[in-house]
C-alpha cells in the first residue's frame, strides 16, 4: 500500500516519510477547503475530495495546521495560512505583542481515508508568541518559541522531531501498524 500525502509542501512529504513504513507518495491536488473552526473537519472533507477526484486505489492523507494564539481567541486558528497571505506574520506579532498572554500552540491534524474510513490523528506543540528571529523555516516559525528557541531557529531535524505535524504523524503510524 501506498499513502498518498494531498500537498504541495515537499517538505511535508520527507517528514512523513520520517515516521511511516509505508511509501510515501506526493500529490500535488488543490482541494476545496471548507469553512470550519474544526481542523478535523477540514482535513477529512479534504481528503474525501482528494481521494475521489485523484481516482486512486491507495488512502490518501491531508495535513491541516494552524497557529492558536490564546489571547487572541484562538487566531488565526483554521485561517493562519490565509492571514499569513493577506495580513503577514509581522501584523500577527504586533497583535500578540500587546497582550500580556502570549502562549500559543502549534495544532494540526493528519486524515486518512480510504474510500470507505476516514481517521484522524492530532498533534499539538505548545509556546508563545515572540518577537521575529530566526533565518530557517516558514511561516509564523520566526514568531513561535518552544522551550527558548523559536521554530525558524532551529534546525529542520529538531524542529520535525518537536512539531505538531510529527506528533500527528506518529500517531498515525501506531495505528497504521495496528490496523494495516
Amino acid at each position: 500500500m501506498t499513502i498518498r500525502f494531498v500537498t504541495s509542501n515537499e517538505g511535508k512529504v520527507e517528514e512523513a516519510r520520517e515516521y511511516l513504513t509505508e511509501p510515501v507518495e506526493q500529490v500535488d491536488y488543490d482541494y476545496t477547503e471548507i469553512q470550519s473552526d474544526d481542523l478535523a473537519e477540514i482535513a477529512v472533507a479534504g481528503a474525501k475530495e482528494a481521494y475521489e477526484e485523484t481516482g486512486g486505489d491507495d488512502p490518501v492523507v491531508v495535513d491541516d495546521s494552524g497557529l492558536f494564539v490564546e489571547s487572541l481567541g484562538g487566531f488565526p486558528g483554521p485561517d493562519s495560512a490565509y492571514v499569513e497571505h493577506t495580513v503577514g506574520v509581522e501584523r500577527v506579532w504586533k497583535l500578540a505583542k500587546q497582550e500580556e498572554n502570549r502562549r500559543a500552540k502549534f495544532r494540526g491534524v493528519i486524515a486518512y481515508y480510504d474510500g470507505e474510513r476516514a481517521e484522524t490523528f492530532a498533534g499539538a506543540v505548545p509556546g508563545r508568541i515572540v518577537a521575529p528571529r530566526g533565518e530557517g523555516g516558514f511561516g509564523y516559525d520566526p514568531i513561535f518559541e518552544h522551550e527558548g528557541e523559536t521554530l525558524a531557529e532551529m534546525s529542520t531535524e529538531r524542529k520535525n522531531a518537536i512539531s505538531h505535524r510529527g506528533r500527528a504523524l506518529a500517531k498515525f503510524a501506531d495505528w497504521l501498524a495496528e490496523n494495516e
